[in-house]
């Protein structure tokens, strides 16, 4: 059974960062695509960033290219997101997802049903 725990959203000033973990217990992680997702109130689910199962690829919402950075560490089943300069529109709650399809399409990724598993989630908030 795949399990995904995210780890370290918190309250932080605008201009702060945070890096959020998500921790995988999945057997092969290494041939799954890993992603983030968030979701603020009022607001459906987004894409914010993913990283394929080779980890040579990623893929950003244009929201917060330059400002957040998407790495895997395979030995570890472990995916981050270091968010740097973080804005008041950032403020969310952050899931983890994993896909084991094999896609080289960008768009892919940016699907939510191309993920068949999530994380709970983590609070992410932004003051200004």
């Amino acid at each position: 059974q795949v399990q995904l725990v995210e780890s370290g959203g918190e309250l932080v000033q605008a201009g702060g960062s945070l890096r959020l973990s998500c921790a995988a217990s999945i057997r092969t992680f290494s041939s799954y695509s890993m992603g983030w997702f968030r979701q603020a109130p009022g607001k459906e689910r987004e894409f914010v960033a993913a990283i394929r199962w080779s980890g040579g690829t990623t893929y950003y919402q244009d929201a917060v290219k330059g400002r957040f950075t998407i790495s895997r560490d395979n030995a570890k089943n472990t995916v981050y997101l270091q968010m740097n300069s973080l804005k008041s529109e950032d403020t969310a709650v952050y899931y983890c997802a994993a896909s084991a399809g094999r896609s080289y399409s960008g768009n892919y990724y940016y699907t939510r049903s191309s993920y068949a598993y999530w994380g709970q989630g983590t609070q992410v908030t932004v003051s200004s």
